[in-house]
């Protein structure tokens, strides 16, 4: 593959609009560029916990398993985020929907049932593994907002969905393999009692 871009700057944003990978110009806060801009924040905190797992591989070996299944998610949100920028680009395809699936899958059995709620915290790494949920679930509400406004083809919005739900079984096995515990959900005393 030749160079993609030559020039980092291009002036050509300066007035609010942005190309899209079709040749299209739409403004900044289009639903797409929108969407494109979720899914690269999600993939920039993702690398961030990849970072962190892989600094911690050395004292937490099973940590290596997570990092196997999280670090194909980058180059999936890459294709996703190319989907988003070229609408006739198809990458994804529902292999990976499926193996997001087998994960998750994998991943609850080791772990049980959940019988309460968590929340985000008992590490950094867990804590980082619940910013990228939470992020996931922001990207798949723009994408769906977009979808709203242009139909999306293919399964780039089931795959968002997923791994949502795989980053969150992520966040509870990352604490097992720690040996932390999960941070409880505690409900607020009832008023006037």
């Amino acid at each position: 593959m030749g160079f993609r871009l030559s020039k980092i700057y291009t002036r050509t944003g300066d007035t609010g609009e942005t190309g899209l990978g079709d040749g299209r110009r739409v403004a900044k806060d289009h639903p797409r560029v929108e969407a494109i801009g979720e899914v690269d924040t999600l993939n920039s905190q993702l690398g961030l916990l990849l970072a962190g797992l892989a600094a911690e591989t050395a004292r937490y070996p099973a940590l290596a398993e997570v990092i196997e299944v999280l670090a194909p998610c980058q180059h999936r949100l890459f294709d996703l985020g190319g989907e988003l920028a070229m609408p006739a680009y198809q990458a994804l395809s529902t292999a990976e929907v499926e193996r997001l699936e087998a994960a998750i899958d994998r991943w609850n059995e080791a772990l049980g049932p959940l019988e309460n709620f968590i929340l985000p915290g008992g590490s950094t790494l867990v804590a980082q593994a619940h910013v990228c949920r939470s992020l996931a679930r922001g990207a798949e509400r723009r994408c769906q907002q977009l979808n709203a406004v242009e139909p999306l083809a293919g399964p780039g919005l089931a795959y968002i969905n997923r791994l949502s739900d795989l980053l969150f079984v992520a966040a509870r096995i990352i604490a097992r393999h720690q040996g932390v515990a999960e941070v409880l959900w505690e409900a607020a005393a009832k008023p006037g009692s």
